[in-house]
């Protein structure tokens, strides 16, 4: 038996191991908001398509490849947010300094 500094004696524990899985995020919720609203560049349908098959390697059991297809889904996502949020800015950029007007007057 082991003895701690307060010499409590303590007992193994190799009859019971807890194993604690890390849940396998599939982004799904994000990949339908970029499928729907921010699908530039088809960004939002293969964030789309990853999230699913990570999905379905949740549910048949394969950890590795539902994080694997998880983290391609979060990179798109990251992606096509990046990238529908700067051509956002850039949009109001070019109305607030007159460019589109400036455009339309020159035809």
């Amino acid at each position: 038996m082991e003895y701690r500094s307060d010499q409590v004696p303590m007992t193994p524990r190799s009859a019971q191991t807890v194993s604690v899985a890390m849940p396998v995020r599939d982004h799904l919720p994000w990949s339908l908001f970029n499928l729907f609203y921010m699908n530039i560049c088809c960004l939002g349908l293969t964030a789309m398509v990853f999230s699913v098959k990570s999905r379905d390697r949740k549910v048949v059991g394969d950890v590795e490849g539902a994080l694997h297809y998880g983290s391609t889904a979060r990179s798109l996502n990251i992606a096509a947010t990046v990238l529908s949020i700067l051509i956002f800015i850039i949009f109001i950029a070019l109305a607030a300094t007159g460019t589109f007007a400036a455009i339309k007057g020159t035809s």
